[in-house]
């Protein structure tokens, strides 16, 4: 297929905690640490954030391919998790994490605006989540009642691979109608995120202080001394540029300002 030499932005895929709600990714963080506390195995929240972004069932894979987790694991069963094992871990995730999202649906300041100049600009608005599709049953209406109104959710549960595999962002185009993916804009707080954003061909924008990277509340945010929370915030962005981010931006408030650079790089021809 040949693209036309000018394109416009018609879509923004945004992912949900950590980006447009759940100030520091919390909800999942906490799910995961009660969910292997059940079973005799204590995980530090840093370990619990590693895989942050992946389907969920992966997420608890790829916890205990962790030395020390997996080390404890066996400490206590004798062996690896088996398959068995694991679905049940997942089994019990599901539930515990969709009470938690009943307090964690709050809107990150600035999510709302943001999307409001996506629809300003004609932008289509579609959302990916590593959530399962149940859990985000739970999650879309709490945000709705918070105003978040997106056209289209795409779960991890609903495509063959979740990130950093690209079918979710893939899927959301085809939702929308849009194409080609250079039109359009991932907007994530995860480098799997990120990574899933580039290698669907689309721009992709990691998200440094509202999410996985720094892991803090609003309040937290606020209180965190400046030079500590300037440390933090460079380390978040060398990791999303690292991942191939094509910007990275504080919080989705950024948004509009950095759809604004894509647009003019779009209109001179300039592809991701």
């Amino acid at each position: 297929m040949t693209l036309p030499s000018s394109l416009s932005l018609q879509a923004v895929v945004v992912d949900w905690a950590g980006t447009i709600v759940d100030h520091g990714s919390r909800a999942p963080v906490e799910a995961f640490r009660e969910v292997f506390r059940r079973r005799g195995v204590e995980i530090t929240v840093a370990e619990a954030r590693e895989p942050m972004g992946m389907e969920k069932r992966d997420h608890i894979v790829a916890l205990l391919s962790n030395p020390r987790i997996g080390a404890a694991w066996r400490a206590v069963y004798g062996g690896d998790a088996s398959d068995c094992e694991i679905d049940s871990l997942y089994h019990d995730f599901l539930p515990l994490q969709s009470e938690l999202l009943t307090h964690h649906a709050d809107v990150i300041p600035g999510a709302l605006e943001a999307l409001a100049e996506c629809r300003r600009l004609a932008m289509r608005i579609g959302s990916s989540s590593g959530y399962a599709a149940p859990l985000m049953e739970t999650l879309v209406p709490l945000a709705e009642q918070n105003g978040v109104k997106v056209d289209a959710v795409v779960s991890a549960s609903e495509v063959p691979k979740g990130r950093p595999a690209p079918w979710m962002i893939l899927e959301n185009m085809k939702r929308l109608g849009v194409y080609p993916p250079a039109s359009v804009v991932v907007v994530d707080d995860t480098t799997v995120g990120v990574e899933a954003g580039v290698n669907a061909g689309a721009w992709s924008i990691g998200v440094i202080e509202t999410g996985n990277a720094l892991g803090l509340g609003v309040e937290e945010l606020a209180e965190l001394d400046l030079g500590e929370r300037e440390r933090r915030s460079s380390a978040g962005r060398a990791a999303m540029l690292a991942a191939g981010a094509h910007y990275a931006i504080n919080s989705i408030a950024d948004l509009p300002k950095t759809l604004a650079v894509i647009a003019e790089r779009l209109a001179a021809g300039e592809r991701p």
